[in-house]
């Protein structure tokens, strides 16, 4: 019997311990492709895992492969298998779902209950060398289109999930609150969107300077501005139609209340620390505040990737590091505690530096 070919692959055992360790070569089902990891980013919720084991109900309880934003090359196709063939640059999406449930079939298959999605226990992610994905989540790349702009489509599709679900107009003016990753992209998927003028909000100066430079009108310091004032000054007093909360911080989501216009709406995205959060009922009640919740994404990627076909938009200055695989412990603790001056760090499964 021939010996099943092995991979490198970085594997949490618990928190704060990680190691690159060989594992076997995922093998394709009939309608799964592999996938040659080009880059893989690391997620917020990839450093929570490492750092506390746990998200919510998801625990790691035994070891698990991190990693659900990658871009890489198909080398090998199931029998059934069709829309993609060996060479194709790909995206992946890494939550496949059921297809059978009401969900699924109404168009909101982000909601499935069955849904494998890459990293949550206990299923694997894709810090690793190769990986098997079911062909119908594989979205070929343009040729004008980098890899770390495919991986990127993950994170940008949550922002372009978010404007979707706040109904966001072409005279909108918004505000992202929270200016990691996610709210970076954010503010990328708002101006995509046709938004009139787009604001952010972070108490990190570093990712403040950033947002201005990736297209933000303005931007806000809590911690130093009254935020809803500094919101009159920045719009010229004509407010906000719409708040983005990417953050998770309890005085954002509360604040939001008061940041946006009367009959504005309000996208919840970030997770905060704890489930319940006192809000002011009588002001979103009398402003008739519209509150929707974001839970990952649904149908984006064609779209995401027909808005970066035009090239003006610079998604990738949110990398900001880059690291080969076997320095996947510097990688996420660098990530982990250096947050003033890092936003995005990007993993090269197949790189030797």
């Amino acid at each position: 019997m021939s010996q099943k070919p092995m991979m490198s692959a970085a594997v949490l055992d618990r928190p704060l311990s990680i190691e690159v360790k060989q594992v076997p070569v995922p093998e394709p089902k009939p309608d799964e492709a592999l996938i040659r990891v080009h880059c893989i980013g690391i997620c917020g919720s990839d450093v929570h895992y490492y750092e506390h084991g746990r998200i919510g109900r998801y625990e790691v309880k035994e070891p698990l492969i991190l990693g659900h934003e990658l871009a890489g090359v198909v080398v090998r196709t199931g029998e059934n298998v069709t829309n993609v063939a060996p060479g194709d640059r790909v995206a992946v999406e890494p939550g496949v779902t059921c297809g059978r449930c009401s969900y699924c079939k109404s168009g909101r298959y982000n909601l499935c209950p069955d849904v494998v999605f890459m990293a949550t226990p206990p299923v694997d992610g894709a810090w690793a060398e190769y990986v098997a994905v079911r062909s119908d989540f594989l979205f070929r790349l343009p040729d004008e289109m980098s890899f770390e702009e495919g991986a990127l489509l993950e994170p940008l599709s949550v922002g372009i999930h978010a404007v979707r679900r706040g109904r966001i107009r072409p005279e909108d003016r918004v505000l992202v609150l929270g200016l990691g990753p996610i709210g970076l992209l954010a503010i990328q998927a708002a101006r995509m969107a046709g938004a009139s003028a787009v604001y952010g909000s972070d108490v990190v100066e570093f990712r403040r300077k950033l947002a201005l430079q990736m297209g933000a009108a303005g931007v806000i310091d809590p911690q130093q501005d009254d935020v809803s004032e500094r919101i009159q000054e920045v719009t010229g007093g004509e407010g906000i139609d719409l708040v983005i909360e990417t953050s998770g911080n309890a005085g954002a989501v509360a604040g939001s209340i008061g940041y946006v216009n009367r009959g504005g709406r309000i996208v919840l995205v970030g997770l905060p620390t704890r489930d319940a959060i006192p809000v002011d009922i009588g002001a979103l009640v009398d402003a008739e505040l519209d509150v929707y919740g974001v839970f990952r994404y649904v149908n984006t990627y064609p779209a995401a990737i027909r808005m970066l076909e035009g090239g003006s938009h610079r998604i990738r200055d949110i990398i900001t590091h880059q690291f080969s695989l076997n320095e996947i412990k510097e990688a996420i603790e660098l990530a982990r505690t250096q947050k003033d001056s890092s936003v995005k760090v990007m993993i090269y499964p197949h790189s030797t530096s």
